[in-house]
Formats: structure tokens, C-alpha cells, sequence
């Protein structure tokens, strides 16, 4: 699967999705963070698990942009005079 995972942050968490499920960053009330999914369905949830299941490769990439980046400006037409 090449297709990059969707991502945004909405009132302060990071949300994600993948395999059918809506993934959050969620803090408990002694601050520890923990992922909680929301799946469209029961076999969604079984294929989630079995991906958290199978090892995790975390990469450190300074560049990666988790947002949008804003639309560049189209060029001003060039008028000869």
C-alpha cells in the first residue's frame, strides 16, 4: 500500500486513518496518551488489530508535514508593455 495515511488535528488531538478506523491521540486523566480507533465495522476492528499486532516501524523524518500546506498563489500573468 503506497497511498499515504490520511492525517489532521482537530481540538488538539492528531487524527488518523487507516484499515476502515478513525484513529485519535487520547490523554488519560493522569496524562498518559493512548491511541483509541473508531471502525466502520467488526472486521475493520480485526484488521486494525492484526496491524498493531504485526511489529510497528516508527521513522524520525523532521521534514514531514502532518497539514495541508496552504495552495501556492497563481503567478501573476506577465503583460508586455
Amino acid at each position: 500500500m503506497t497511498e499515504e495515511p490520511e492525517t489532521i488535528e482537530y481540538k488538539g488531538r492528531v487524527v488518523g486513518k487507516a484499515a476502515g478506523c478513525q484513529i485519535t491521540v487520547v490523554e488519560d486523566s493522569e496524562g498518559k496518551k493512548h491511541f483509541e480507533a473508531t471502525c466502520q465495522s467488526k472486521e475493520a476492528r480485526d484488521e486494525l488489530a492484526a496491524i498493531f499486532d504485526q511489529e510497528a516501524i516508527l521513522r524520525v523524518n523532521p521534514k514531514v508535514v502532518l497539514e495541508e500546506p496552504a495552495p501556492e498563489p497563481a503567478p501573476e500573468p506577465v503583460t508586455e508593455s
